[in-house]
């Protein structure tokens, strides 16, 4: 199964990961495999991360539960809170990594809106966000030239719109 997984940071949140990058990454490599997606969130400059997001596959609820909490990140208090909810990708066997886009910028787009079909060739990733089998909103990892037109592109009038990039080991 795959879930959507968003450590939004605390206020000294971005000091305790650059702290522990090697050890968030150490950890992460245990689950490289089943790693769809990845990347902080930022501030508007770019300068300081806000959150840190990851669309894993795992097989079940407990996993993501492990995945989640015994993160480093999390453990060392980095994160005010931690979504998780089941991820139903519209990209099924696609990862970030196969993602051939023109690196403009990149966002995260969060809805809790109504389900619906997109298609962009700046979308990275896409997807239904679940509780259980209910819909509860969709996600979408997107490259767009501003926030204003990541929201056009994922068409929801009340997204939450993060600028994102790529993580992993630098």
């Amino acid at each position: 199964m795959e879930y959507f997984v968003y450590g939004r940071d605390t206020v000294d949140g971005f000091d305790i990961k650059v702290a522990l990058n090697e050890e968030h990454w150490t950890f992460m490599d245990g689950y490289a495999d089943g790693l769809i997606a990845r990347g902080p969130t930022l501030t508007e400059d770019g300068e300081r991360t806000t959150g840190s997001l990851h669309i894993v596959d795992l097989p079940d609820d407990e996993a993501v539960r492990s995945f989640a909490y015994d993160e480093p990140y999390y453990r060392a208090g980095a994160f005010e809170t931690v979504e998780i909810h089941r991820f139903r990708n519209h990209y099924p066997g696609r990862t970030m990594w196969d993602f051939t886009g023109k690196a403009e910028r990149r966002y995260l787009a969060v809805t809790k809106d109504a389900p619906r079909p997109l298609t962009s060739e700046h979308l990275i990733m896409y997807g239904d966000l679940l509780d259980g089998d209910t819909h509860i909103g969709r996600a979408a990892l997107l490259e767009a030239p501003s926030a204003e037109a990541a929201a056009a592109l994922i068409q929801a009038e009340a997204a939450e719109i993060h600028p994102w990039e790529f993580g992993g080991r630098r």
